[in-house]
């Protein structure tokens, strides 16, 4: 019979030493068959179980001494061989756990950092750096506010869904491009192995089921505009709403711009000194710096916001981020919805019938330009940072008429506020009392 090794208490254990010369040393503290404590010659103690496995001699590692105790060593030694007795290699097991966790914590990639990753990997494959910044540009508008924090491996179609509904009808060939996007980053993150199954933003089958075909969609038109009529109507029902993201569709409004120019706004591109917003090229649609005057509304409407300490951004949302353009679609759309439960028609386009969107303002302001003032068109197409059709004159063009049309976004705030014009480019066909905006800062409706 093999020799059983006498049980050493825990004070025998502590008093054990190594012998002296270079290698570790083994001594059998009993109770468990196999049980050793291993002492390096630097003094380093831990508990070893050697044990034979099918046709293998394995010494398996159970922790350091004194964070594991004799007792614990001896309790963990009988588990190592309950599960050799039921054909489990307790080494193999170990290997399989670590490495399930090693896949886990790669896995573990949010969808921001994913696309950061994915555009990186694509570098080669982008056109120019303006395709890459589209890319970019695009993923950062409207899927991160949604999507960013989350894991890749728990993104579901109805994650994506909650990114695409929103704009689908209004922004279409927007929204197609988005999703195509989105299925790119995901396609990315299953072959890197940060997650597994179908890609959730995949058409075909999968999202051509719950969302109408773009070709359909985007055959309804313009974008929803408000009436020029109701525009004063609505400014001043904007104007009663709280929150960043009242106060900034209230800052589109009065200077005509897109939602991304305005929910990215930096303290440190406007001068309210001067009244003048200088927003970079890197963030126009056409790659080329705007500037834009504000009118007297404009600035006051700044100089009351708050500014968040360490946050460069005009209109921040709740967690210090961009607003998501979903927040000023959502205020039209509760607008348009409170107008209709009092009794109202609502706020709706006149062709179309449906309700008003963030960039239909721009047409609003384009309508009224055009048909109640006399202010140049090419004034307004400058204002709303529109390409110059006629190559000959883009070509002799140098300014862009800032103080001129600093006149010109004046009366347009005048209109939106009901203030009689006096203003010679400015025809008034109705005269509506002026009410007075409310600043208040505390939500992001």
């Amino acid at each position: 019979m093999p020799k059983i090794a006498s049980e050493l208490t825990a004070l025998d254990v502590k008093r054990l030493t190594h012998p002296g010369g270079k290698r570790n040393v083994l001594f059998s503290v009993g109770g468990v068959p196999g049980l050793h404590m291993q002492i390096t010659p630097n003094g380093g103690r831990s508990w070893v179980l050697r044990v034979k496995v099918g046709t293998l001699r394995r010494d398996i590692g159970l922790g350091g001494f004194p964070g594991v105790t004799l007792s614990m060593a001896r309790d963990k030694a009988r588990d190592a061989r309950t599960k050799i007795e039921n054909g489990v290699d307790p080494v193999e097991e170990r290997r399989a756990v670590k490495a399930a966790l090693v896949a886990a914590q790669r896995r573990g990639l949010t969808f921001a950092d994913a696309v950061d990753k994915c555009l990186t990997a694509k570098l080669d494959a982008f056109k120019n750096a303006k395709h890459r910044q589209q890319w970019e540009n695009t993923l950062a508008t409207y899927a991160i506010p949604e999507l960013g924090k989350m894991l890749v491996q728990d993104i579901t179609t109805q994650d994506v869904l909650r990114v695409l509904q929103p704009i689908w009808a209004d922004k279409t060939e927007t929204a197609s491009r988005l999703r195509g996007r989105i299925e790119s980053v995901l396609s990315w993150a299953t072959v890197a192995g940060h997650r597994t199954g179908d890609n959730p933003a995949r058409w075909a089958g999968n999202l051509k089921e719950l969302l109408p075909p773009p070709s359909k969609v985007a055959n309804e038109g313009n974008h929803p505009a408000l009436t020029l009529d109701d525009a004063p109507r609505w400014f001043a029902a904007l104007q009663a709403r709280e929150g960043f993201g009242a106060r900034a569709l209230e800052f589109l409004t009065l200077t005509a711009t897109r939602s991304q120019e305005v929910r990215g706004a930096l303290w440190d591109e406007i001068d309210l000194d001067r009244a003048l917003w200088v927003i970079p090229g890197t963030r126009m649609k056409m790659g080329k710096e705007h500037r834009i005057p504000l009118s007297d509304r404009a600035v006051a409407l700044l100089k009351a916001l708050p500014r968040l300490e360490g946050n460069r951004l005009v209109f921040p949302a709740a967690r210090g981020g961009q607003l998501s353009d979903m927040t000023l679609s959502a205020t039209m759309k509760r607008m348009h919805e409170a107008e209709v439960a009092n009794g109202g028609t609502g706020f709706i386009d006149r062709t179309s019938k449906r309700p008003a969107v963030p960039h239909g303002l721009r047409s609003t302001f384009r309508d009224w330009a055009a048909e109640r003032t006399t202010y140049p068109g090419d004034m307004a197409e400058v204002a709303l940072a529109h390409k110059i059709s006629s190559s000959v004159e883009a070509a002799y063009r140098r300014g862009d008429m800032v103080e001129k049309r600093r006149a010109m976004m004046a009366s347009w705030a005048d209109y939106l506020l009901g203030r009689k014009i006096a203003d010679r480019n400015v025809v008034q066909l109705k005269k509506m009392e002026a009410v007075e905006p409310i600043y208040a800062v505390t939500s992001n409706t």
